[in-house]
């Protein structure tokens, strides 16, 4: 049974520093009419992803994506169900994974909907974001294609507890490396070494970061993934080995600060020591995705990949839900649940 209004989070306010209760405004606007055109299609929210780079499509400049515009349902990707369709491939009851933004329907015509992507038949839709989606691709893409790792490299990773972080770390483990991760707080520092097979875990929120770095890998990291930037990437400039590489992946630590934070201070470190640092974005390899499912999702099928998702619910919790990543308190992928599908 279809709701008579479609509920929405709209995009208010361009925020300096920290999302804040200025940033979004609830609206209810009329259901999209099902009374569609030939190529449409109406879809039904299920799941919402939160990742970090929404807050960089939020601010007012150029980026991979074009920014948020004011005044519109913020921006995410999800998984929904076609309620409604004038597609043959899209047909009703499907689902679909696709940016359907902070909202319970969305339209696709016949432009939009190519950018939808049926999920393989028995796909919980959880998993569709979490194991299978685009951060566990990032992982994937971001380790092999960039950072190439080899059997007995020491491999280091910040927000190793995260999404991404720690698909990472055990994607370098099936590859033999040794690995270090970086995480805050004593659970998921034990999370990664029980369950993920990290070999040394630092807790930067109760140890020193540089001296453990010193300790354990001195000037011996031969890959470093980073995904928080900031006085983490520093640390790591300065232990990184001759030839090293680093994979900037995302910088968490500066995602809400109101002016740019200074760069590392150490960059000539690089130039001493021949070091190699490259960012990339997942949506470069969007045309290999068939080939991350097939060997991905054998691991995770044969138990080699382990998961976690943080799953909240309701509609009213969405803006608290991002806030989550930046508050460190999702505890492995950030999800929110709006319906079952039907």
């Amino acid at each position: 049974m279809m709701s008579e209004i479609n509920r929405q989070w709209i995009f208010t306010e361009r925020p300096q520093g920290f999302v804040d209760s200025n940033t979004f405004s609830y609206r209810e606007v009329p259901l999209p009419t099902p009374d569609l055109e030939a190529g449409e299609v109406l879809v039904k929210t299920l799941y919402l992803s939160f990742d970090p780079a929404m807050r960089g499509w939020m601010d007012d400049k150029p980026s991979y994506l074009p920014p948020v515009e004011l005044g519109t349902p913020m921006r995410a990707s999800g998984i929904g169900q076609v309620v409604a369709s004038e597609r043959e491939d899209l047909p009703v009851g499907t689902l679909v994974m696709g940016f359907l933004n902070w909202q319970d329907y969305a339209v696709f015509d016949s432009n939009s909907a190519g950018s939808l992507n049926a999920l393989p038949a028995g796909t919980p839709p959880d998993m569709a974001l979490s194991a299978f989606g685009g951060t566990s691709m990032t992982a994937y893409f971001g380790l092999f294609d960039v950072g190439q790792p080899k059997a007995g490299e020491t491999v280091l990773v910040s927000g190793a507890a995260g999404a991404t972080g720690s698909v990472v770390c055990q994607l370098a483990k099936l590859k033999g490396c040794r690995v270090i991760g970086i995480a805050g707080g004593p659970e998921k520092c034990d999370w990664l070494k029980t369950e993920c097979g990290v070999d040394e875990v630092i807790d930067y929120r109760n140890e020193d970061l540089n001296e453990r770095l010193a300790a354990i890998a001195p000037m011996s990291i031969d890959l470093f993934f980073d995904n928080v930037g900031g006085d983490m990437l520093e640390a790591a400039i300065e232990q990184m080995a001759d030839h090293g590489r680093i994979v900037l992946c995302g910088a968490i630590a500066g995602y809400n600060a109101s002016e740019p934070p200074p760069g590392p201070r150490n960059m000539m470190t690089l130039i001493a020591r021949r070091i190699r640092m490259q960012g990339f974005i997942m949506l470069d390899y969007l045309h290999r995705i068939e080939e991350f499912q097939a060997e991905f999702g054998t691991w995770v099928l044969e138990g080699k990949i382990k998961t976690r998702e943080d799953i909240q619910e309701g509609f009213e919790n969405i803006p608290a839900t991002l806030n989550r990543l930046f508050e460190g308190r999702n505890q492995g992928k950030q999800l929110l649940k709006l319906a079952d599908p039907v």
